[in-house]
């Protein structure tokens, strides 16, 4: 009884920690820039000011000094790409993707629901008048250059040739680009104003069905020397999180900002405050690996091909803005042209397609520190989900083959539960009659389990079994993109947030208190009351929880005590045949 207790103290605390976390992170109050230090160009992006001796300020060795040039994507031409994956605005300004949006992922309905729209319409008008206005069919925006956030895609090429570091206007026809149908790519080529007799045209080649985007740059060296310069290739994005789940208690625990995998290094996932701090560590350098700037749901990533020389980087920008990248040397011969080309993937976390673009990539899916357990719990799901279509069914059946696997276990578990039940009286007994000597007292309990054959710990194996199944089932319902707004049946129309009508979690506690009811109860009257108001506690908290959490917990606990009430039968049927 008591390694029960522990284990549900320790549960308990665990979600409460969790829920702490992600309400801090909700209610933070926001970071203010600090105007001394940056300032804006018309795009709203914050780039570094020069410092008082009127130099620009340093910018690491190896990284392109685009953040030192002002950037004023409203006054130059820009193209919309339109495939049928993805909206993409490019702006001529260093051919930059500053806009994003994937056409079959929408936006996060933030309207408020059930009791949540009634508190909030009580308690908050204003916000519920302005929620309720809201378009909720808006496709998921990735990257975008103002608004809430900031994140866009660049790349170039510097040193070299140009006589400073530069970020060039290319010649772009304005427009709406459309992938027509049969065509299964589309191009669009900017050409750069020639420098010393060196031109930089880039191409950036969308593709049918896929959030692949082929970034190219084509060098033509026309002056009479070698030309030796650098590509890169960098995301440069603000270090806010997105994404938030809904609720009181809601928010993104999962992690967001760069990552770089090499086969040295392996998965690397770097802070935004290590960079902001120059504390910042991973392989820099390698013949192999890929730079990913990661959120909740989504991933961008440069993905260099083959086994070239590369070097990977992260900079703050300035005040809570920061660039992380790739770069590549590159050698053009007079008369010569040469390219260098790089696959951009943006778009969401599909495992089953992400591995499949580089080593590794599929490790952007954050399940945080359970991974050992999520892995195949997902792997299991996605087989499953294969075959029934649904992911809310997917866990219920999840939850059986759970309970099958684990039957002889949980079986033996019950057993023990259900004899401690038969013994209670006898029990009761010995603690009356050794009421003042608490030694005797734990010495004839210890004759009396001997006698009998059971294990006083023996009930607690279900909820061992359990706990690492519910925290992985909890970060993949919080990690994966495959539960974003997957729905159910009737009211549940997104598995990955809270039941807007809060009925899963009352029917959970319903369960978790008949199966209360069902365990032997603790000879302590104090740790009866204890044990009693848990269902409370934890109805409490599920709350919150995601709604496919919560099925799995109706599910198991329904089947559990199925399994506990037919055994106890057993039990209880040869005890009296026993005494008969």
């Amino acid at each position: 009884m008591d390694t029960r207790r522990l284990i549900l103290t320790g549960v308990f605390a665990f979600s409460l920690a969790m829920l702490w976390n992600n309400w801090s992170l909700k209610h933070a109050p926001a970071r203010v820039a600090a105007t001394t230090a940056t300032q804006s160009d018309a795009s709203g992006i914050p780039q570094p000011v020069a410092t008082p001796d009127g130099k620009a300020p340093a910018i690491a060795a190896g990284t392109p000094a685009a953040g030192a040039v002002a950037l004023n994507y409203e006054a130059v031409p820009k193209a919309i790409i339109r495939t049928d994956n993805m909206i993409a605005t490019v702006s001529a300004q260093g051919g930059d993707i500053i806009h994003l949006e994937l056409t079959k992922h929408k936006a996060t309905n933030k309207k408020a629901t059930g009791l949540d729209a009634v508190i909030q319409g009580i308690l908050h008008p204003e916000v519920a008048k302005q929620e309720a206005a809201q378009d909720v069919d808006k496709n998921y925006v990735l990257f975008q250059e103002s608004g809430e956030h900031t994140y866009v895609a660049d790349s170039g090429v510097f040193g070299g040739y140009l006589p400073n570091p530069n970020r060039p206007v290319y010649e772009l026809i304005p427009g709406d680009y459309k992938l027509k149908d049969g065509e299964d790519k589309l191009e669009v080529r900017m050409k750069a104003p020639a420098v010393n007799g060196v031109t930089v045209t880039k191409v950036l080649t969308f593709h049918r069905n896929s959030y692949v985007i082929d970034v190219r740059h084509e060098i033509d060296n026309a002056s009479g020397s070698q030309v030796k310069t650098t590509a890169y290739f960098e995301f440069r994005r603000d270090g806010k999180p997105v994404e938030h789940s809904t609720g009181m208690f809601g928010g993104v625990s999962t992690f967001t900002g760069p990552a770089v995998f090499t086969q040295e290094g392996k998965f690397q996932k770097i802070n935004f405050e290590d960079i902001a701090k120059d504390k910042a560590k991973y392989v820099t350098q390698a013949k192999d690996g890929w730079v990913a700037m990661v959120q909740h749901y989504f991933v961008a990533g440069y993905l260099p091909q083959g086994d070239v020389q590369r070097e990977f980087f992260t900079r703050k920008i300035s005040d809570n803005f920061f660039g992380a990248g790739v770069t590549l040397p590159v050698v053009v011969e007079p008369g010569k042209s040469a390219s260098v080309e790089m696959p951009l993937y943006a778009g969401p976390q599909e495992q089953d397609k992400i591995k499949e673009l580089a080593p590794g990539f599929d490790r952007v899916v954050d399940y945080g520190w359970v991974t050992i357990f999520a892995e195949p719990v997902f792997w299991l799901l996605s087989k499953i989900h294969a075959l029934v279509g649904n992911w809310g069914w997917s866990i219920i059946l999840v939850t059986v083959v759970i309970k099958l696997l684990f039957f002889p276990l949980s079986a033996a578990s019950y057993r023990s539960m259900a004899k401690m039940k038969t013994l209670m009286p006898r029990m009761k007994q010995i603690q009356e009659r050794f009421a003042n000597d608490k030694m005797r007292q734990n010495q004839e309990m210890m004759e009396l389990y001997k006698r009998e054959k059971v294990n006083p710990m023996g009930g607690c194996l279900p909820m061992v079994i359990q706990i690492p199944v519910f925290f992985a089932l909890y970060w993949v319902l919080l990690g994966v993109v495959e539960m974003r707004q997957a729905p159910w049946l009737g009211w549940i129309v997104d598995l990955s947030v809270k039941d807007p009508y809060y009925i899963l979690p009352l029917i959970m506690g319903a369960t978790m208190l008949i199966q209360t009811r069902l365990n032997p109860s603790s000879p302590d009257p104090v740790q009866a009351k204890v044990m009693m108001a848990m269902p409370i506690v934890f109805t409490a908290m599920f709350l919150f929880f995601p709604s496919g959490l919560v099925v799995y917990y109706v599910v198991n606990n329904v089947l559990s005590i199925a399994q506990q009430w037919y055994i106890t039968r057993m039990i209880q049927a040869g005890g009296k045949a026993a005494n008969s």
